[in-house]
């Protein structure tokens, strides 16, 4: 991609990976409104321009929209499926400040995420082996050297 335009690195896969917030499996639909002028609305329109691409890119199963100059002050609403909603009041916060705060709120814990990326290392890895994993012993392989067990081994 040609690094053409305004501010041509937010579209990079780089940064958009270095986001770092996971929201959690309730969270379905994520609306964030602002205004396009004004001093409070500064966080927001920097939350929307810098951090929504990152937060889009690491949540591709949520829905997340932004309506502009609709509400004298700003705010997140994030509806769960359940029902129930959550407002984050965003009025005169930095975007990092904002980030840290839904993160804090809606996002998946460390413990969580660790647990997560275990999960997916041990059934992907085709290279572990044992009673929990989904090859029991190397000789289930094709092309390697069957069980001393079952197969006698040659002499020589």
């Amino acid at each position: 991609m040609p690094m053409k335009g305004k501010f041509p690195l937010r579209r990079t896969l780089r940064y958009l990976e270095r986001g770092n917030v996971y929201l959690r499996d309730t969270v379905k639909i994520v609306t964030i409104n602002y205004n396009t002028l004004g001093e409070t609305h500064k966080g927001a329109r920097d939350f929307v321009f810098y951090n929504l691409p990152q937060l889009q890119y690491k949540n591709q199963n949520v829905q997340m929209q932004t309506f502009k100059n609709l509400t004298p002050s700003p705010f997140i609403r994030c509806f769960l499926n359940d029902g129930d909603e959550v407002l984050i009041d965003i009025d005169s916060k930095s975007n990092t400040s904002i980030l840290e705060h839904v993160k804090k709120l809606l996002g998946k814990s460390e413990d969580i995420l660790s647990a997560e990326r275990k999960a997916r290392e041990k059934k992907t890895n085709p290279a572990n082996f044992g009673r929990e994993f989904a090859r029991e012993c190397i000789c289930q392989v094709p092309g390697q050297v069957p069980c001393p067990s079952v197969v006698p081994l040659p002499k020589n």
